[in-house]
């Protein structure tokens, strides 16, 4: 199902968010329209009363699809799937796969991105003046903890839920691309993340907004 011919899906975010790329990931996959307003850090706007009548978070991104307004950014693909993507496989229509699927989009906010935001800003948003390196290599090693269970998982099949590209693989990808991408760690050797990210290559939403250089 298309959004053509509709007024088009509204994203509030600003494109080098890992949660907003994930979003922009999916639309691409599903084909749909949509437009995007920047906010967030030097955007702002996320904190004024238009906004937080939206969000009461303050967060990003958030989805405006007609009188209907979503936020959280694994919601928001879900919702997406259901409402225009019923025929796409990235997220599956049994219960057994999508529940499957559902379960790395909630792993990925309770488990992985708590490990990854810590390494990310040190050497991504901060100043190389300001830079801890000890620190920075303990959080590593703890993120490496947890990517050491996605490689894992991968051992046995070609996606995250088995043969099938699904949003599990949008949500961990994501935050794959600023682990293997960022420099300065010393990260073990990962051979099934290594081989299950690179199938992302030429995926166009991959290419369009997550492969870019992070900031």
């Amino acid at each position: 199902m298309s959004n053509e011919g509709q007024k088009p899906l509204t994203i509030w975010g600003r494109q080098n968010s890992v949660n907003v790329q994930k979003v922009l990931w999916c639309l691409r996959e599903l084909d749909l329209t949509y437009e995007r307003i920047d906010a967030g850090m030097q955007y702002g706007r996320n904190r004024e009363a238009e906004y937080l009548a939206m969000n009461p978070n303050g967060r990003i991104p958030t989805l405006v699809d007609g009188d209907y307004v979503l936020w959280e950014s694994n919601s928001i693909m879900r919702y997406l799937c259901m409402a225009y993507g019923q025929a796409s496989p990235i997220y599956p229509q049994d219960a057994g796969p999508r529940a499957g699927v559902d379960r790395w989009l909630d792993w990925t906010l309770s488990t992985l991105q708590p490990v990854d935001r810590p390494v990310f800003w040190a050497l991504v948003r901060t100043p190389v003046a300001q830079r801890d390196m000890a620190a920075i290599q303990r959080d590593a090693d703890a993120a490496t903890e947890v990517w050491k269970i996605v490689d894992r998982q991968l051992a046995t099949r070609r996606f995250i839920e088995g043969e099938q590209f699904t949003l599990a693989d949008i949500a961990i990808g994501a935050f794959a691309r600023r682990w293997l991408g960022v420099e300065g760690i010393i990260r073990p050797e990962l051979p099934q993340l290594n081989r299950w990210f690179a199938q992302f290559a030429d995926r166009p939403g991959f290419i369009q907004f997550v492969a870019p250089s992070m900031s």
